[in-house]
């Protein structure tokens, strides 16, 4: 475990530590899906009022926002957690596991929600030792776009903030380390759906046919050269087609094939441009065969750029927190979050926590029926989000 200095004695360290450790299981025990957190965010909220002393709102029906206020001139700074879990049948057999069947917190929002809620009930004990506003944000619905964080934003919840950091828990790196990334972070994720249209017939008589399958292969293969040769090879992009959808028997050509994808980019003009392109080569795919196509593209979440100076200033709140070798230097991924409709308000950091530990079998990826975490890691969240309010909002 990464000691702190800034906890002033033991049994409260391990009192905290404790608490954080249960809040996160009663949340995994009772995962809910995107924009129905009802009972994550009554808990969430009841766990807010019981600590006293913070002004408590509900922006939305399903998230939850609690101010800090010192009394004392200062800056306003922002931490966010997101709560809500994805539809995934649980395989981990913990004893907390979900009793929601169908839907787990695969992703680590529990763990999230659980650092943020230690971190306001320390907050609250140094209170005195702080200026300006501490903003708590738990967000909902981070997994499924449009996303909670635009329609918080929309009401009012970055409203005078000067800055705003947000942790993710992050199966790939090892408990004990935290990462960071300076600028682009995480891609904007978009997604595509298209329909290739043909005329069926028996399976024996391809002749008489266009078939949609062998064609919808094709724009595949045709899409992936989009990004291997239609794009700078320094300039990050994700071109997946991750569903194809046709036929329902051995001896029948469809008459239509479905596919569905992703496309992940950081550059604002390659998101613009590749719809066009991708739209290009499907056309002359399809028509060439004498197929018809129907083709959607839909913008995700904006790509998460950190600001650089913040970025450079958590590595210091880092140091500060969990010692001088616990900050690594992360590559940016091309996942997405919502988290960069905050920093669209205000400069900010996400940074990312480690919680994988092999000699444990915690090795599961985001998203997995068996994923989980090693709960130490949750001390390190709460460390830092503590830390950097003392940073950001020290009283002289």
């Amino acid at each position: 475990m990464i000691a702190s200095t800034r906890i002033p004695d033991a049994d409260s360290a391990a009192a905290l530590r404790d608490q954080v450790i249960a809040w996160r299981r009663h949340l995994h025990r009772h995962p809910e899906l995107s924009f129905n957190e009802e009972q994550t965010a009554q808990f969430v909220h009841d766990t807010l009022a019981g600590f006293g002393g913070l002004m408590i709102s509900r922006p939305t029906a399903t998230s939850v926002m609690a101010r800090l206020e010192t009394g004392r001139v200062g800056p306003v700074l922002a931490m966010r957690a997101d709560m809500d879990a994805l539809a995934i049948t649980e395989e981990t057999n913990l004893p907390f596991a979900s009793v929601n069947r169908g839907v787990m917190h695969a992703c680590g929002h529990d763990g999230h929600t659980a650092m943020l809620l230690g971190a306001v009930s320390r907050l609250l004990s140094i209170r005195d030792t702080l200026k300006g506003e501490i903003r708590f944000i738990f967000q909902h619905a981070e997994e499924i776009s449009p996303g909670g964080a635009d329609e918080m934003v929309q009401r009012g919840v970055m409203d005078g903030v000067d800055r705003i950091i947000g942790a993710h828990l992050w199966a790939s790196l090892e408990v004990g380390k935290v990462g960071l990334v300076e600028g682009a972070a995480m891609a904007a994720p978009d997604t595509f759906w298209l329909t290739v249209r043909g005329k069926g017939g028996h399976a024996a008589m391809p002749q008489q046919t266009v078939d949609p399958i062998a064609i919808g292969a094709q724009v595949v293969t045709n899409l992936h050269q989009v990004i291997s040769r239609g794009v700078d090879p320094l300039d990050s992009a994700v071109l997946s087609v991750t569903q194809f959808h046709a036929g329902t028997t051995h001896n029948v050509i469809p008459e239509v094939a479905e596919l569905n994808g992703t496309v992940r980019t950081f550059d604002p003009a390659l998101r613009t441009s590749l719809p066009q392109v991708m739209e290009r080569v499907i056309k002359g795919v399809t028509e060439a065969h004498g197929a018809t196509y129907e083709f959607t593209y839909e913008r995700g979440y904006r790509p998460v750029i950190n600001d650089v100076v913040v970025t450079r200033e958590m590595k210091e709140v880092v140091d500060a927190a969990c010692g001088p070798d616990v900050a690594v230097t992360l590559r940016p991924t091309m996942g997405g979050e919502d988290f960069s409709a905050f920093l669209q308000k205000a400069p900010g950091s996400f940074y990312f926590i480690g919680a994988g530990n092999a000699e444990h079998g915690i090795v599961h990826p985001h998203h997995h029926p068996r994923f989980d975490i090693d709960e130490r890691a949750l001390e390190t969240g709460v460390l830092i989000f503590v830390e950097a309010a003392r940073r950001f909002n020290g009283a002289e």
